[in-house]
């Protein structure tokens, strides 16, 4: 059992966001970006806090930035006299337990007023108990039945302490809260550690870590570090087991880099980052992109076999009329699969910010929307330049 018992002044009441409230739950920060440092004193935490929010507040994309102060609260501390509490018979359990009753309070029974019910509480009034002086009037009841004041068995002093104590790890820990805008989190992550690793200097035994928001983004992309390569594999065998062949194959994949260049000119344009959100896009992208380029081999090829089986394909300029056939085939379904995928994606991307997940489902759907419109006109300019190169061999030792 602690040799002080603390009863705390004051608590500061406060409110926050359900959004804020799910990450503080998570990672105990509330902030896009947190730091947390590790150690065993309070104060050197404090201290460590404060030179971190004096060093990264000059740093761009920093809104905000607060270190906590350990030392913020008020207490009563009551030290008892194990000596004179055994003078008079009493132990520290009796102490606790009147000092429970006469300023905490004490539930003796409770009151039913139609479907509620309210616990009755008994306890010194609040003129008798809000001053240490008055503390000290307390009375103990002794085995013998004599009443003695509290001071006579304890002293009551006021002192300065941590508000909260938290722990994590092991280690106490020390939060510094920044909130970050016009600026993408992972970026401004790299530059703040930069500086921290050549402008601060932690004590022995002591240590730092970046959490809030970031936490998730960095957990998420060592998940999308497995996926996105498992989901090119796949998109790569059944695109063999389809076509058979290892060049049409990697003619259909040569839509993703296609994609591409239109997913960097709309984040771009719109003044989005590389997020989680963009990365869900560029996969379900890959699929679509798969897809079309499959069909536009598959009219290139069939106009190919058509004119061979009909003894039409002797020089290279019957090949040229044979991909031109082809890929004229084409447009008409190509047109009406972008046509669909914009009609429908078009309007999330005009979604309002204020709008329940807004802000996710259109950096999903913008990589769509751009990667769509690139791969439309690159699989109808460049894939038949390249299918026209790669049957050209044939052609010519023909």
């Amino acid at each position: 059992m602690d040799k002080t018992l603390q009863l705390p002044g004051q608590v500061n009441a406060w409110t926050m966001p359900i959004k804020s409230r799910i990450d503080m739950l998570t990672t105990g920060v509330r902030t896009p970006v947190g730091i947390k440092i590790y150690g065993d004193n309070l104060a050197e935490l404090e201290t460590l806090g404060t030179k971190v929010e004096q060093l990264l507040k000059p740093v761009k994309g920093t809104r905000s930035i607060y270190a906590e102060r350990t030392s913020g609260g008020y207490f009563v501390n009551i030290d008892p006299n194990r000596e004179a509490l055994a003078q008079y018979g009493l132990t520290i359990e009796d102490l606790q337990m009147t000092l429970m009753s006469a300023a905490g309070g004490e539930n003796i029974g409770q009151t039913i007023e139609g479907r509620e019910r309210f616990p009755i509480n008994i306890r010194y009034p609040k003129e008798l108990r809000d001053e240490p002086e008055k503390l000290e009037r307390i009375y103990l009841t002794t085995p013998t039945g004599a009443q003695i004041p509290l001071s006579m068995v304890a002293d009551i002093s006021l002192s300065t302490g941590p508000a909260m104590i938290r722990d994590e790890n092991g280690s106490l820990t020390g939060y510094v809260f920044i909130d970050v805008a016009g600026r993408d989190v992972g970026s401004y992550v790299k530059e703040a550690k930069g500086i921290l690793q050549k402008q601060l200097t932690l004590p022995t035994g002591y240590s730092l870590s970046f959490s809030g928001q970031y936490e998730f983004m960095e957990r998420a992309k060592a998940k999308l570090k497995i996926v996105l390569p498992i989901t090119l594999v796949i998109i790569f065998a059944l695109i063999l087991l389809n076509t058979g062949s290892y060049a049409k194959t990697f003619i259909i994949l040569l839509a993703v880099p296609f994609s591409l260049i239109g997913v960097a000119w709309i984040l771009f344009l719109l003044h989005y980052q590389m997020s989680i959100g963009v990365w869900a896009g560029i996969i379900a992208l890959l699929g679509v992109d798969a897809e079309t380029g499959v069909f536009m081999l598959l009219y290139l090829d069939l106009a190919f076999e058509d004119r061979q089986k009909r003894g039409l394909l002797n020089t290279v300029s019957d090949l040229k009329e044979a991909i031109v056939h082809g890929a004229a085939r084409r447009i008409r379904p190509k047109v009406m699969t972008a046509s669909v995928l914009f009609i429908g994606l078009l309007p999330i991307l005009w979604a309002q910010s204020y709008e329940l997940g807004a802000d996710i489902t259109k950096r999903i759907a913008a990589p769509m929307v751009g990667g769509i419109f690139s791969s439309f006109l690159m699989e109808l300019l460049i894939y038949p330049a390249i299918y026209y190169l790669w049957k050209k061999k044939g052609i010519g030792r023909r």
